[in-house]
């Protein structure tokens, strides 16, 4: 028994939590299985290899600079972050730690649920995000069921997170599929939650027309027309952000951020917004060179292994289709969060801390799906929902894991909400049954998936057609206020190119 958790726990540390390893092997795979010769498995497996590390160099360049804002944002408030008695480190180090093996045991369930129904086309490939959600399914057990053994932690968990991965892309396909223009590849991210109510909150709403209010056909007055270039746009925003917050901020705090540079605050601040739109381009640049790659040789998989699958893919594989609405989600979404931490902080409720990160990602994931619907306006109104949902979100979290890990809170995207209160919920409410409690929620979660699926296939059935066709069709009607256009594309073979954006240029 060792010698397996030793190996499951291996291949977690070692291929799911290394997203170019992972995407590497998926490629290596997809190109042998469809017998490519020698030099073209090797060029491809290394060239989506490289997008993907081109791709997280990106993420790591300007994430950087938005956990120094994060730390300055909150002094400029006069605010400091909430204090537990558990930490994210200490359950990771005990009862956490069967979370590699929930992993790496749920993805073996979810590949059985993709192979045995045929709805379930979408294999989850967003490998560090497997690791933040299994240890939200595992906390949320963990909080509710005190002494459950590691062995039931590690079944449930895994039975768990294997239907997240299955079902999260399908609820996130006719939207994701209006975003980009065709339905190579899904989304596999946990800001699914925050984009589904941009999508259709924008539709509700009546918001705006997305091909007349479109994000990238803004017109600008000629003084202020540079700020259609992507890049110019971020680095004149954020310089302005970052100045703003070093001249309120406490000088220590910013002196601690700056980590000894020689350089006068105001320029550590402006090369530090220069960086943060220097990442922005890099991954740009790398979502495109991995896409180029991936799915051609994800097709391997899908005619030989699993058919009809389609790889569901990190939430920047939709940023390159609409980047000024990626901006104004994250803008709108910052703004929010700051004026509701400001109001919480007047009331004395609770100290919220400004999640950077998960603005930028939740922020532009709101942006790009509002902005599909409804245009400029419909990014703003996802940037503004991701930023409530992360305020609110973490106020309520916080208490929720105090005995385990609080910091899942303030480090959440809106799925991990979602899903961590349902299950503690449902957990709560059966928690008098005993011990077979924890089975109860885990069988349940399970009939849920199976059924989901099963209709899908059956409708697929009554239509005569495969269920990737049966897909695409759906898309294309559930597509809130889909143009007519819309539905040429979808007939219509699109290279993940066509993703490249005309105006210039991770927990996520």
């Amino acid at each position: 028994m060792q010698l397996l958790q030793d190996i499951l726990t291996g291949i977690a540390n070692n291929v799911f939590s290394q997203v170019p390893i992972l995407i590497g092997l998926i490629a290596l795979a997809g190109l042998l299985l469809q017998r490519k010769p020698f030099e073209t498995v090797v060029a491809g497996t290394v060239r989506a290899i490289v997008g993907v590390v081109i791709l997280t160099l990106g993420v790591d360049i300007f994430t950087g600079g938005l956990v120094s804002f994060q730390a300055i944002v909150s002094s400029a408030f006069g605010l400091e972050p909430p204090t537990a008695t558990s930490t994210l480190n200490d359950f990771l180090a005990g009862t956490g730690s069967a979370v590699p093996m929930i992993i790496a045991l749920g993805f073996a369930v979810h590949l059985v649920l993709v192979r045995i129904f045929p709805a379930a086309r979408y294999v989850y490939l967003t490998g560090h995000l497997m690791f933040w959600m299994s240890i939200v399914i595992a906390a949320s057990l963990v909080e509710v069921f005190t002494d459950i053994p590691r062995t039931t932690l590690i079944v449930a968990g895994a039975v768990i997170i294997a239907c997240y991965w299955t079902l999260q892309p399908l609820w996130i396909a006719p939207l994701m599929r209006r975003v980009v223009g065709h339905d190579q590849f899904g989304l596999g991210h946990t800001s699914s939650t925050v984009a589904l109510m941009a999508g259709y909150g924008s539709r509700a709403l009546r918001l705006g027309d997305p091909v007349k209010h479109d994000s990238e056909k803004l017109k600008l007055p000629r003084q202020i027309s540079f700020f259609k270039d992507i890049n110019v746009s971020t680095a004149v925003i954020i310089t302005v952000i970052m100045l703003v917050a070093i001249a309120f901020a406490d000088s220590g705090i910013v002196q601690e951020q700056m980590a000894g540079s020689d350089l006068l605050p105001w320029a550590w601040g402006l090369t530090q917004a220069l960086r943060f739109a220097a990442g922005i381009a890099i991954l740009l640049f790398g979502v495109r060179m991995f896409l180029a790659e991936i799915v051609p040789a994800f097709k391997g998989i899908s005619d030989k292994v699993l058919p009809g699958t389609k790889p569901a893919l990190d939430i920047p594989v939709a940023f390159p289709k609409a980047p000024t609405a990626v901006m104004i989600g994250f803008l709108s979404s910052t703004v929010v969060f700051l004026v509701v931490m400001a109001v919480f902080a007047t009331a004395g409720w609770f100290v919220l801390v400004p999640p950077m990160i998960m603005l930028f990602f939740g922020g532009g994931a709101g942006g790009v799906f509002g902005n599909a619907v409804a245009g400029w306006r419909g990014a703003v109104f996802g940037g503004v929902v991701n930023g409530v949902l992360l305020a609110v979100g973490q106020w309520i979290t916080w208490g929720l894991y105090g005995d385990t890990a609080p910091e899942l809170g303030t480090l959440a995207d809106p799925d991990w909400f979602a899903v961590g209160w349902l299950l503690i919920g449902a957990a709560h409410l059966l928690a008098p049954l005993g011990g077979v409690a924890v089975w109860v929620v885990t069988g349940a979660v399970l009939v849920v998936t199976v059924a989901v699926l099963a209709l899908l296939g059956r409708r697929a059935a009554r239509t005569g057609t495969s269920p990737a066709t049966t897909a695409a069709t759906t898309s294309a009607t559930a597509s809130p206020t889909a143009p007519a256009s819309s539905t040429t594309a979808s007939s219509t073979t699109v290279s993940p190119t066509a993703t490249t954006p005309t105006t210039g240029g991770t927990h996520e």
